[in-house]
This record gives C-alpha cells, structure tokens and sequence, in this order.
C-alpha cells in the first residue's frame, strides 16, 4: 500500500517510523517531512495546507490511505476533500475536527451531554468575559476558542491578569482564533493524556501519556507545545482509564454520530484527575506532540492496519491494541530562546552516537544546511525518546543520550518524570513509627 504522510514534526517521524516498519507498506511519502522522516520515506515538497495540492499528489501517486498528522488540515477540511475523492484517509472531517478547532464547541457539547468538565462562559466582546471573572474568582482559565498552536491558554492567578489575558485574545494576540473567547473554572488535580482510537462507532482506548508543558524544571515558566512526556501515566489508573472512557469518551463518539457528524481518527482527552475523578479539559483531534512519539514507542501492532480499520471502519473487527507493559519516556531538546523566538541554525552532531546509548531520536525541527550538516529549524527540534522497564531506566537512558548530543544552541528540561518519580520514592519510603 501507498501512504501519504502529513506533517514536518517529531510526531510525524514517529509515525512515519512506525507506518515504515508495516509489512503492508510499499511506498512512504511525507509532505513536507523533515530529515529525520526522509530516513523513512520519500519526502514531497507539499504544503498540506494546500488542500487542492495534496489530493492532486495523492491521486498522481494512487495513494491508498492520507495519515494527516497537524490540526491545521484537519480543521480546513482535508479529510472531506480526500474522503469525497475516494481516497482513505486517517482523521476526522473538518466538521468533527471542531472538537480540537472550537473549544466553544466542545464545552457546549460536554454540557448537553453532561460529560464532567470545568464550568465555562463563550464570550465575543471583552466587556462581557470580564464582568462573567466575578463569578468565577481566581486563578481562572482564560482560552481563545480556535487553533492557536498550544499556547491560547492562559491560567491567571489574579483579576489583572485575568483581564490582560482577555484583552490580548481579543486585540488579536492569536490571531482569528481568539475572535471568541472562553472563561473557564480552575480545577485542582493532575493532568494526564488519554487516547482512543475510533471509526466514529466503535471506540477502543489506545493508551496514556503524561506531558510536561512549562519550559523549565519543576514545571517553571511559561507554557509550551510540551518539554517531554511519558506512558504509560500511572496516575491514570485502570479504574481512572474505564471512567474516563465511560463518562467522556464513549458519550463524545456517541453525540458526534447522532449529531450526523460522526468521528473518526485518534481522539485525544486532555484530563485533569481531580476529587471527584477525571474531567475534560480539551480534546485534540490528532496525536499529541511529544506524547506520539512514547506511544509509538510502545505499540506493538501494525500501525497500518490500524489506521486502515479506522478509516474503513472496521474497527470492531479487530482486538484492542496492545502496548507494551515497559515506560516509554521522550526528552524534547529545544533551541534557546523557546518558546519565545529559537535561535535557529545551530548545528547538531553526534545523532548516531546518542542512538547508540539506547534511544531512538526523532527530529522535530531540523533542517540540512547548505553546507550538508543538520541545523536546528524550529523551537522544539529534537525529541530523544526511550523505552525501559520502568520509568527511572527509560529516563536514565534518555538523559545518557541527551548528553552525548552536540549540540550548543540547544537545551532541555532535566526532570522529564519527576512527578512520577516522586510518586515512587514516596511510596517506598519506610512509614514512621509513632511515639
């Protein structure tokens, strides 16, 4: 089968890894891909925002199933296009995709179905999300409704910063994606990724990761598109997992088809774990970035025939997927100056050596310079990713080959784990003896 890969990012490389190592596969292609991808597959300079572009190529090169990696596509309406062209295609229809694409949307429909998520108000001037902050007190969440590449999202801990928040979305910070905006509870607890696999009927949990989203260590400093991540995430425990699928995610597949806009792809729940259990804090309608690439890392089933069940929805047909029982654990290595403006151009050495120390490198921002070396091109450019038998063995893995990278522009948190660690340490601690 021919395959056309989406996508230029660490997660992108470790489906194009994954979709390479499938029996069924004759031919990768990847648009536009990026170094460590063309290790895998034939990379096409195809912009996949040009919808027209891409099913052209796809037709040109009868390629047999479209993997659309980013949002951006899917949000604009890819997935209609290639599907009304006959071609199979992995990822919900721009209608679906709302529930990545309008945070509005996703609220509303959490309260029509009663699926357990923070309280919220949908705002369109900045006088009226204002005046709603008396109701909610502080910190408050403040989100643009549409894409804004992670980083629409502000949790403000007084008024002020609340109302700044508000003005910057609406004075056009993110662009069209905060012409509205929406005022969010605060909720106490843990976050934690989940991810299910569906053909818009049947709906099949895939596994968990947990992400690491502040630039520095101990969860310092502004947010990013995610430091580094983990799975399995065992705060999300099996009891934790079936509420999450059973309150969550099987009511959303079920709305979404009797609303005649029926989702298929991968589904990923952003959590929050809180007292009263697990809450939905936003749903993405593609695979996270990093938490992609410790998924793959641990699937042990043949991505392509997956992906092929899903889009020919037949996923009923198969068993769930089986992951492997190790941690897959990824160190993202970005380059100085993100998540504000990464100094691109620094070179990057010594890969092979870094793999040699057990781990597989998947390249996020990367390009080949005209000289023929590889040079940092994005924030998060490196994702240095493990799989051991626990989590301290897939981190000590991964910060061994982290440090035999040369690198010089380049830098990484140092604690990718360390609430889980902490966990640990705290359980296995003797109990004091009273008197």
């Amino acid at each position: 089968m021919i395959v056309l890969l989406l996508g230029s990012g660490g997660r992108e490389h470790a489906l194009a890894w994954k979709l390479a190592q499938s029996e069924r596969l004759t031919k990768l292609f990847a648009a536009p891909g990026n170094p460590g991808i063309a290790q895998h597959a034939e990379c096409v300079d195809l912009d996949p925002a040009h919808l027209e572009s891409v099913l052209a190529f796809a037709r040109e090169e009868n390629v047999g199933l479209v993997v659309i990696g980013p949002e951006a596509p899917l949000v604009a309406g890819l997935a209609d296009l290639l599907r009304e062209n006959g071609i199979l295609t992995f990822g919900p229809n721009q209608a679906a995709a709302q529930l990545e694409g309008s945070k509005g949307f996703t609220k509303d429909l959490c309260r029509r179905e009663d699926i357990p998520t923070a309280a919220y108000g949908r705002f369109t001037n900045a006088g009226a999300a204002k005046a709603a902050l008396d109701s909610f007190g502080v910190p408050v969440v403040i989100k643009a409704d549409g894409l804004a590449a992670g980083k629409g999202v502000v949790i403000a801990e007084s008024r002020r910063e609340a109302e700044n928040a508000i003005d910057d979305m609406f004075g056009g910070t993110f662009g069209a994606a905060g012409a509205e905006v929406v005022v969010e509870e605060f909720l106490t607890g843990e976050e934690a990724s989940f991810f299910a696999l569906t053909d818009g009927t049947t709906v099949v949990p895939l596994g968990s990761a947990q992400d690491h989203k502040r630039v520095g260590d101990g969860d310092t400093g502004p947010n990013t598109g995610g430091m580094g991540a983990y799975s399995p995430a065992p705060v999300l425990t099996p009891e934790l997992e079936a509420r999450a699928m059973k309150e969550i995610v099987e009511p959303t597949v079920r709305a979404m088809a009797a609303a005649g806009i029926p989702y298929s792809g991968v589904l990923y729940a952003g959590l929050m774990l809180t007292a009263d259990g697990p809450k939905l804090i936003e749903y993405n309608a593609r695979f996270g970035d990093p938490e992609c690439q410790v998924l793959m890392l641990r699937l042990e089933e043949d991505l392509i025939t997956l992906m092929l069940a899903v889009a020919e929805g037949r996923l009923a047909e198969l068993a769930p997927p089986s992951l492997s029982p190790n941690t897959a654990l990824t160190v993202v290595m970005a380059a100085k100056g993100y998540p504000g403006t990464p100094a691109k151009g620094g070179a990057i050495r010594r890969i092979e050596e870094a793999e040699a120390k057990g781990a597989k490198i998947f390249h996020a921002g990367t390009a080949m310079s005209q000289g023929g070396w590889l040079i940092a091109n994005g924030g998060r450019v490196l994702n240095v990713t493990t799989l051991g038998k626990d989590i301290a063995e897939a981190r000590e893995t991964a910060y061994a080959a982290v440090d035999e990278l040369d690198f010089a522009s380049g830098f990484c948190r140092r604690d990718i784990g360390w609430r889980e660690l902490a966990r640990q340490r705290n359980a296995s601690a003797p109990a004091a003896l009273d008197g």
